[in-house]
């Protein structure tokens, strides 16, 4: 259900606007034992660096809550984390990436501390050093380094009430004694997710509209245990085990469907039930060695991961009236979509530091995957004279990516430094299938090679002005449920489709900054997107290779390779601090230009074309341009001077913009805040999208005369209240994080 959902509503990925927050400058002085120093943000080499210590926004926060308000990044759905421009954040901590799933990962940020922080790095172009895809970007969370042993930790739990109401609850311990450090996390809750659909396609002749409802009940449970150990004071030790559990039973779909063809109109019911479960595990095994006292070292990487998703749906039609009653069912469905994953995958980096401020880094990485996906696919229909239709399918993809890397990074001066370098990668894959409907889907076989160069450079002008610019290459390699080639039906005739030939897609960035003052900053960006993977949707009365053509009109959101397009965007945001930081504020406003160039006419996995009823092809085209206006502030209201009490005011705009499926319409939130802090207590209470205009539309008009209509109401407005407890020694030093061999991989599975 959830990828079902996720698929048709990709532009959330694409709307990926500033939602930035906090930093900035005051005198230093002493208030309580928190030394407030004057750089809070500033640009420093390929990254920009929001000093969280030096910041009033800390106090009380989870780490989440502390990114949703730091500058150049954003969250609009409160559980994934964007850098403005960018379809996705990479979690690092303390420079190497986190080594969990992205649940876990988004449950460990919303129950840890803020006041564990020192700074926070966002990395809008990683280097060559990085294992990233596409225009991913980098959230680096830095530690603070409190050398005491001790135990602490935090417990808490939070409610939030929308159109149902959801619980989590999470216990965090850190414990070091000497050499030794464990760090554990226990965190569970449930869920209901619940959306409200209009779907409408078609032509002036021809339409069908789906509205209803769509509710997906999730329990989770999760954790991760590290443990770090320092075998001398050059060598340290550190295994790391990530656990993640998701039940998802009882998930329904009911959609009143009214289907209008050659003038007449029918009316039906599409009643689906799914019952999923998946789980997450993850082992890695690091060793780092320190070769010299310049800082130059060795790190060397083992990790197993493996991911299980047992998925069965009954998806039925029933046959109504124009009053919405359920007669007769008509058809029934059962789909058995079970997948695993096993990834094997290791990593060797060596950084070599010089005296001359030169720094060369090398490394290689490999990554052995297998996917089993073995399908079922059984149709019932309630007419006699048709025979019940049963598709099993077992599609196993294998595939094997190997990546070397060198950088070079080099300060000539106080003002100028540098960095370049360049990422070699192979990919080796092969999909096979056992009962595939085409010759083509039987044997799918690629193999490429890519060099991937990068380079960025930073001038201090003087103490005030910093210019930068940076360029890179990358790749996005299609996730692993993408090319399993099976579809989610959501009615009789709107399903979406997977796709096995899809091919990885390259990407180039280039990005000119301009800082002032470390408060004021211009950023231009580019991208360009070769092959661009996304879903389009593909109408019409489909006909087979062979020349049969369907009785009804459909709608496919197929998954393919759409073409190039570019997003170039300019940016200017401000973050100060006003009237002796009792308001910290953060104000961006952008504009954003997308030039899509796509056009698809048949469906890949099948080599069905679509006709209109006059019996004429049907080619979907995306060649349209679109500019947009963004804005967003986040603000930080301190309302007493013992630093207890806080009010929060964010809001965001973004306009109309042309993406894949259409013309997405603008889309707004508004939300407010209230914080305590007590001792050792939080308590806070957060509305969320007050004005309830988070609401998704997208309309795209056809010149062959189709059309599609998609309005999705995802619930955005809430309320939640937490209460969080901190215990213990909080000079507890936290326990080394490691990058997880596997970490590139995992993003595939979602």
């Amino acid at each position: 259900m959830k990828r079902t959902l996720l698929s048709m509503a990709i532009i959330f990925g694409t709307c990926a606007f500033a939602q930035e927050k906090k930093p900035d400058t005051a005198k230093t002085k002493n208030i309580e034992g928190i030394t407030i120093t004057k750089q809070v943000f500033k640009k420093q080499s390929d990254r920009f660096v929001y000093d969280v210590a030096a910041s009033p926004v800390a106090k009380g926060n989870t780490t989440f809550d502390l990114l949703k308000q730091t500058p150049l990044l954003s969250s609009t759905d409160d559980k994934t984390l964007k850098i403005a421009g960018k379809n996705n954040a990479l979690i690092y901590i303390n420079g190497r990436k986190t080594n969990m799933d992205a649940e876990s990962l988004v449950q460990f940020l919303k129950n840890t501390p803020a006041e564990n922080i020192q700074k926070i790095e966002v990395i809008t172009i990683p280097g060559s050093e990085y294992q990233v895809e596409s225009s991913d970007g980098i959230i680096n969370i830095i530690l603070k380094k409190k050398m005491s042993d001790g135990l602490n930790g935090n417990m808490r739990f939070s409610n939030t009430q929308s159109k149902y109401n959801a619980s989590q609850t999470s216990f965090s311990a850190n414990y070091r004694k000497d050499k030794l450090g464990i760090s554990a996390n226990l965190n569970g809750g449930e869920n209901i997710q619940a959306q409200r659909y209009t779907l409408r396609n078609g032509t002036v002749n021809t339409s069908n509209e789906s509205t209803g409802d769509i509710d997906d009940p999730n329990k989770n449970i999760g954790g991760y245990l590290n443990i770090d150990y320092q075998l001398n004071d050059k060598s340290n030790l550190a295994l790391s085990w990530n656990t993640w559990a998701n039940k998802s039973y009882n998930s329904t779909v009911n959609l009143f469907n009214t289907i209008v063809t050659n003038g007449k109109t029918r009316y039906t019911w599409s009643k689906n039930k799914e019952d999923a479960r998946s789980y997450n595990n993850s082992l890695n095994l690091n060793y780092e060695l320190k070769t010299d006292s310049l800082g130059s070292k060795l790190n060397v990487n083992a990790a197993y991961l493996n991911y299980k998703r047992f998925q069965f749906t009954d998806n039925r039609t029933y046959k109504s009236n124009i009053n919405g009653d359920v007669l007769d069912m008509s058809s029934q469905v059962f789909q058995d979509l079970p997948q695993i994953i096993n990834n094997f995958s290791g990593m060797v980096d060596y950084i070599q530091k010089f005296k001359n401020d030169l720094t060369v880094s090398v490394g290689g990485n490999y990554n052995r995957t297998k996917t089993d996906n073995d399908s079922k696919n059984i149709t019932y229909s309630f007419d006699p004279s048709k025979a019940p239709d049963s598709r099993p399918n077992h599609f196993i993809y294998d595939e094997n990516i190997y990546g070397f890397y060198v950088t070079a990074e080099k300060k000539f001066s106080d003002k100028f430094s540098g960095k370049i370098g360049a990422r070699y990668e192979i990919t080796n894959s092969l999909g096979t299938s056992d009962n595939a409907p085409t010759d083509a889907l039987k044997r799918i076989e690629r193999n490429y090679n890519n060099i991937l160069p990068y380079a960025s450079f930073n001038y201090a002008i003087n103490d005030k002005n910093n210019i930068s610019y940076s360029f890179s290459s990358r790749m996005r390699r299609p996730s692993f449920w993408e090319i399993n080639p099976v579809k989610n039906i959501l009615t009789d005739d709107n399903y979406t489709q997977n796709n096995p030939f899809v091919k990885a897609s390259s990407t180039y960035n280039q990005e000119l900054t301009y800082m002032y003052k470390n408060s004021y900053f211009l950023i231009l960006n580019h991208s360009y997107f070769k092959d661009a993977i996304t879903q389009v949707p593909l109408q019409g009365y489909p006909e087979s290779p062979n020349g049969d053509l369907g009785k009804n009109p459909v709608l496919r959101y197929i998954r393919t390779n759409f073409g190039d397009k570019q997003e170039m965007s300019a940016m200017v945001g401000v973050q100060r601090s006003f009237f002796k930081q009792y308001w910290t504020t953060n104000f961006n406003i952008g504009v954003q230009h997308n030039i899509n160039n796509g056009s698809l006419d048949t469906d890949p996995t099948t080599g069905d074309r679509f006709k209109n009823k006059d019996g004429k092809y049907i080619t979907y085209t995306n060649m349209v341009r679109s500019t947009s206006l963004l804005i967003q502030t986040n603000n930080t209201i301190r309302l007493d001077k013992k630093k207890t009490w806080f009010f929060g005011v964010n809001y965001f705009f973004v306009d109309k913009q042309q993406i894949e499926l259409g013309l997405l319409k603008s889309l707004m939130s508004l939300d407010l805040s209230i914080k305590k802090v007590w001792n050792e207590w939080t308590f806070a209470v957060n509305a969320n999208d007050i004005l309830n205009t988070n609401i998704v539309k997208i309309e795209d008009f056809q010149e062959n005369g189709n059309y599609n209509y998609i309005h999705q109401n995802r619930y955005n407005r809430n309320v939640m209240v937490s209460l969080t407890y901190n215990f213990g020694n909080q000079k507890v030093k936290k326990v080394r994080d490691i990058e997880g061999a596997s970490d590139s991989i995992k993003s595939r599975t979602r």
